[in-house]
């Protein structure tokens, strides 16, 4: 009895120090996911800190770290020492954006060092709704004010000579490439109107808007400012060409078509191809490791990207190469942190919110649909009113119905077998879903949701990612890949993926095509 207690005291000795020695953690996301984090050991330092708070909420973005400070109400504090730390304490993520400054955005010096920081940075911030005319010269600020306080007083419009009208399209020009390098007709639009509510002294007389002679100009001075990029050896302005096709050639000269933020980047200061193709080979190394350093991994993988998009981008490889030169880039952490890389977005928060918000608006217009779209519709809104609760059968009905409600046909992306034959050739499938059900199932409707099941996706004809959990999931994995390997959307699927593209995740304008115009969220 006495080694009984003794035991017990010894357990409950151990079970103390090791809770002293780990932290749980109350970590606010953002106002909308708030999580528990239980880490086993406290972390060296705040460094260690983020990496553990990076690993464990997969976070794909840099960040700064606040906690509350009990000593002051608990007001949020940045957290500079690690010891400042309870051990129950409540972190909140600060994300880092890189917002472009005054001297950055009104011009960018095409010569010496800061060249080389310009084009290697990658952009951080997507085209704003509102455009902020940037600061100019004083000079120019100077003539500007006084030909706004004589337009304010009887209307007279500023005589813009030459060398002011070089400097406001150079600045303007610069803060647009901060955004895209290839600014669309409505954005040159929406730059020079706010140009002339910034500063009505420029508004042309005779024109219906006012400023449809900056909007000219500006195309014109963008394209000579892409040109002077160029020489420097921009990536992203400098694109290589399509087999058999000139850069004089239209047709051949490739930029970004889905609103990508990082199409094309220049490699980091102090790197090249070589000692970006050494890093590679370290991470195919450290890949068959088991387990492999996920950090280790991510931070190389983070260092290379823009070898791998010179590669996707020049080469266009095909998938099965991809998979044996960058393995790393088919798991999971990795394709959602591609996906923010190119677009700046966080995929898998803002996927499932817009899926979470639009359902019932959906559900509604699936309801008033007749005829056998209507019919394919009902059937799946049946099974989703078994259990209207369950999140994840209300998100996996949407993107079912979705692709019927949009004019797709969904039957050949979206594919069932046994897990007995996943090892089966599916040379056929250039993008496609795959729901793996076990052996000796009852094969069901071709409607029916399938929630518990397995899926993989299969890229031309190799299945890439497998054992993911959910089709919501598996959808959010492959709109990333599509981006990663820069892969035109599925024929079959095409108003879906754009829908998701356009109304789910803000990428582009709200200018959809006709099948899901019609379609008033």
């Amino acid at each position: 009895m006495a080694c009984y207690f003794y035991f017990c005291s010894s357990f409950s000795s151990i079970l103390e120090f090791h809770l002293a020695m780990s932290m749980i953690l109350r970590v606010i996301v953002h106002d909308g996911d708030i999580r528990k984090v239980t880490v086993p050991e406290k972390p060296a330092d705040v460094d260690a800190l983020k990496q553990v708070l990076q690993e464990k909420l997969q976070l794909t973005y840099t960040f700064n770290v606040q906690f509350e400070e009990p000593d002051f109400n608990h007001a949020l504090c940045n957290v500079s020492d690690i010891n400042d730390l309870p051990e129950r304490a409540t972190l909140k993520i600060i994300p880092q954006q890189i917002s472009p400054s005054s001297s950055q955005a009104s011009t960018v010096l095409l010569s010496g060092s800061d060249t080389s920081e310009q084009l290697s940075a990658e952009r951080q911030l997507e085209w704003p709704e509102d455009f902020e005319i940037p600061k100019l010269s004083v000079n120019v600020e100077y003539r500007l004010r006084q030909g706004n306080l004589a337009f304010m007083k009887d209307g007279t419009t500023l005589n813009v000579g030459r060398d002011i009208k070089h400097d406001i399209l150079e600045a303007l020009a610069g803060a647009m490439y901060t955004f895209k390098a290839y600014p669309r007709d409505e954005d040159f639009a929406q730059v020079s109107a706010a140009l002339i509510k910034a500063h009505p002294c420029l508004t042309e007389q005779g024109s219906t808007t006012g400023s449809a002679g900056w909007k000219n100009s500006l195309k014109f001075k963008m394209a000579n400012y892409r040109t002077k990029l160029r020489k420097c050896g921009c990536s992203d302005v400098a694109v290589g060409e399509k087999r058999g096709a000139t850069m004089a050639t239209k047709s051949g000269f490739k930029k970004p078509r889905r609103f990508e933020l990082n199409f094309l980047p220049n490699f980091p200061n102090g790197e090249d191809e070589e000692s970006q193709e050494c890093t590679r080979i370290e991470v195919v190394e450290e890949m068959k490791k088991r387990p492999p350093n996920m950090s280790l991994i991510g931070k190389k993988m983070d260092s290379t990207f823009a070898l791998r998009r010179k590669e996707i981008i020049h080469s266009e490889p095909p998938v099965c190469e991809i998979l044996k030169k960058w393995p790393a880039l088919f798991m999971e952490s990795q394709i959602l942190a591609e996906f923010n890389h190119i677009s700046g977005k966080n995929l898998r928060s803002q996927f499932y919110a817009a899926l979470d918000t639009h359902s019932t608006r959906l559900f509604e217009i699936f309801r008033k649909k007749g005829g056998n779209q209507g019919r394919i519709l009902d059937e799946i809104l049946q099974q989703v009113n078994s259990k209207p609760s369950d999140v994840t059968f209300v998100r996996t009905a949407v993107l079912q119905g979705l692709p019927v409600l949009l004019g797709d046909d969904p039957e050949e992306f979206f594919r069932t077998c046994f897990d007995v034959d996943v090892d089966a050739d599916f040379s056929e499938v250039d993008v496609g879903l795959l729901t793996i059900l076990p052996e000796g199932m009852p094969a069901k409707h071709p409607n029916a949701l399938n929630v518990d099941a397995l899926r993989a996706i299969v890229l031309e004809g190799t299945i890439v990612v497998d054992d993911v959990p959910n089709l919501p999931h598996a959808v959010c994995l492959l709109f990333a890949l599509i981006y990663a390997l820069n892969l035109d959307y599925p024929k079959t699927m095409r108003n879906t993926f754009d829908f998701i593209q356009r109304v789910f995740l803000s990428l582009g304008g709200k200018n959809l095509k006709p099948k899901p115009l019609k379609i008033s969220l």
